[in-house]
């Protein structure tokens, strides 16, 4: 029994088999799993590192980011292709009263060997973003 979600626990089978009487077995596995239902976020964070760049030159069509958790050229693989999202705070307000606005882009390619990605928005990041936190979504899925 797990007091935090008040659900029974159900034991690995070789513990079942080995200690479970069989009434108490039958019990258990007919009783669901309850879990509270909780917000799920569509989204992994990330933050804006800068521009794409050389000694002399920047690229700002091409927007680097690091995303919370990847830390190899690898698992940016799973990224490409998704949408990115940087939610700001603007001065003047929206049509429905709200000041807040979204900059949509997308992963387009990995950047070096750390786990680094290049996205590309429809309208260049402003500088102000560097070092923002942005949204990355989990869609649009190429599994």
């Amino acid at each position: 029994y797990n007091a935090e979600y008040g659900v029974v626990y159900h034991p690995p089978y070789h513990l079942r088999v080995l200690f479970c009487s069989t009434s108490l077995c039958s019990v258990l596995s007919k009783r669901k799993k309850t879990m509270p239902s909780q917000p799920i976020r569509l989204y992994t964070k990330g933050v804006v590192l800068g521009y794409r760049r050389s000694k002399h030159l920047q690229y700002p069509q091409w927007t680097l980011v690091r995303i919370e958790g990847v830390k190899e050229k690898n698992d940016t693989q799973f990224y490409l292709g998704k949408k990115v999202a940087w939610v700001y705070r603007a001065g003047k307000k929206n049509k429905d009263g709200s000041n807040i606005k979204v900059m949509w882009g997308k992963v387009a390619t990995s950047h070096g060997n750390s786990g680094v990605v290049r996205c590309r928005f429809r309208h260049n990041l402003p500088p102000s973003a560097f070092g923002a936190t942005i949204r990355v979504m989990m869609y649009p899925s190429n599994i």
